[in-house]
């Protein structure tokens, strides 16, 4: 607003949606767009793929203080390529495709699961290796749902871990006795202890296997037993005793990863893995993920991010409502998955107005 009382005929945006709501960025692209019809040059900085497709006629791209591209008009830049020239490397979408998971075991199962939050009808099944997406629009449920599972919640129907029975009380026996771990969307509330260390925070998932008499652990055990999973989700970090709430957002998720890895989780629920950060760490994450279903563990990836679901997800199931509203054999196919994806969304919405209008 500022800048427009000045009736400034260039405007340099830095980042202008990181803080705002879907809401108010539609509302900032329209006034946008009518500021450009008026003549006025703008300047728009941002790592969100999807907004510089939805508003940039341009785009230049800067890897390491260099020009990666340089104007190259929006109608000769695809996803995939814009993605390449930001991290100097292909996505490598391919390589997360690489599984075979239709005749694998079943190692998670629920069937007409309610919880206490008010699902009601919740069924679906996990395969050994897969990547299982749950997408929905905010107040879906998707995140409820988890978290009503590894706590306790689930007031009827049956969920099934590896042909059992289960009922989880918390996410101690979670990992304990199902091993399944749980990387939280609230990396810095939930899935870690800023004050600590990285070492610290990899190490609490595998204390009670490193410890020896009396609780107490060797000097160095830690360190041993942290260091090939820092190694592997390459955090930067100056050490591991660096304090975890002086990295950067996208090395905080892969100590956040790095914990679950280190205990031998079979079953991992991500939930938002790469809000906040940059395209390069988001990109690692997606390969990781795609990795460790190809050595067998299994996954169930919660995101809002469309681009990613499509991209890393083998199937993907549709919530709205806290229900299950439908399926989606997901071809990877960007255009093909978000249509199919948002009709069964709008689907429910109109029956559910109808029904109220009834």
């Amino acid at each position: 607003a500022k800048a427009l009382s000045l009736e400034a005929k260039i405007l340099l945006l830095d980042e202008p949606t990181a803080s705002i709501t879907e809401h108010e960025t539609a509302a900032l692209f329209t006034l946008l767009r009518r500021l450009r019809e008026e003549g006025v040059a703008m300047l728009f900085v941002s790592h969100k793929l999807e907004e510089v497709f939805n508003i940039a006629d341009r785009v230049t791209v800067l890897r390491d203080g260099k020009n990666a591209a340089d104007g190259v008009p929006m109608a000769e830049m695809t996803r995939q390529k814009l993605v390449s020239q930001m991290i100097g490397r292909d996505e490598r979408v391919a390589k997360l495709r690489e599984r075979a998971v239709d005749s694998a075991d079943i190692v998670m199962e629920a069937k007409g699961l309610s919880t206490s939050d008010g699902h009601r009808d919740i069924s679906f099944s996990l395969r050994r290796g897969e990547i299982l997406g749950f997408y929905g629009l905010v107040g879906a449920g998707r995140s409820e749902l988890m978290k009503a599972m590894l706590g306790g919640a689930v007031t009827g129907g049956e969920l099934t871990i590896n042909g059992k029975p289960a009922r989880i009380r918390d996410m101690h026996e979670a990992l304990g006795k199902y091993r399944i771990g749980y990387v939280s969307e609230d990396r810095k509330g939930e899935g870690l202890v800023l004050i600590h260390s990285v070492k610290e925070n990899v190490a609490i998932t595998i204390w009670q296997r490193i410890a020896r008499f009396l609780g107490l652990i060797p000097p160095g055990t830690e360190a041993r037993a942290v260091q090939p999973f820092v190694d592997r989700l390459e955090v930067r970090t100056p050490s591991l005793n660096q304090t975890v709430g002086n990295l950067s957002g996208g090395n905080q998720q892969k100590v956040s990863i790095a914990k679950w890895l280190a205990a031998n989780a079979e079953i991992l629920i991500v939930d938002e893995p790469t809000v906040g950060i940059d395209i390069k760490t988001k990109t690692d994450i997606h390969e990781l993920l795609g990795e460790i279903a190809r050595e067998g563990v299994s996954i169930l990836l919660i995101s809002s991010d469309m681009p990613e679901m499509v991209a890393v997800a083998d199937r993907i199931l549709v919530m709205h409502g806290f229900r299950i509203v439908g399926e989606v054999a997901n071809d990877h196919q960007y255009e093909n998955a978000s249509k199919a994806i948002m009709a069964k969304i709008h689907e429910v919405e109109e029956e559910d107005e109808a029904a109220s209008a009834g």
